[in-house]
């Protein structure tokens, strides 16, 4: 679906919390990522596509309406989502069971 939507040249969005997330998974001593970090972050960063959203103070007022989610970077993606009127691309599903935030099936 990201790929299909990058081809189109459709922005993908993501929340800046998010950068902070890849950051903490390629750390680990099992990092997921297929290529450093500093060349995954270049990719992102040069790719007119993907476009990230700030964390402000309206998605921080949005976060603090989202208890119901306890992790509170899935509240700052949710609270991001949900004031930029966007979908959510997530396999979580703490997120997607919360029915607090549209996602992309």
């Amino acid at each position: 679906m990201l790929e299909t939507a990058v081809q189109r040249g459709q922005p993908v969005a993501f929340s800046a919390i998010s950068l902070l997330e890849i950051a903490i998974l390629a750390s680990c001593e099992k990092p997921s990522l297929q290529v450093p970090l500093d060349e995954f972050f270049e990719d992102l960063n040069s790719n007119p596509s993907f476009v990230v959203l700030p964390l402000t103070y309206e998605v921080a007022r949005e976060i603090a309406s989202l208890s119901l989610l306890r992790d509170p970077a899935d509240r700052a993606i949710a609270a991001t989502a949900r004031v930029h009127r966007l979908r959510l691309v997530t396999s979580d599903q703490r997120i997607i069971a919360s029915k607090l935030v549209q996602v992309v099936e």
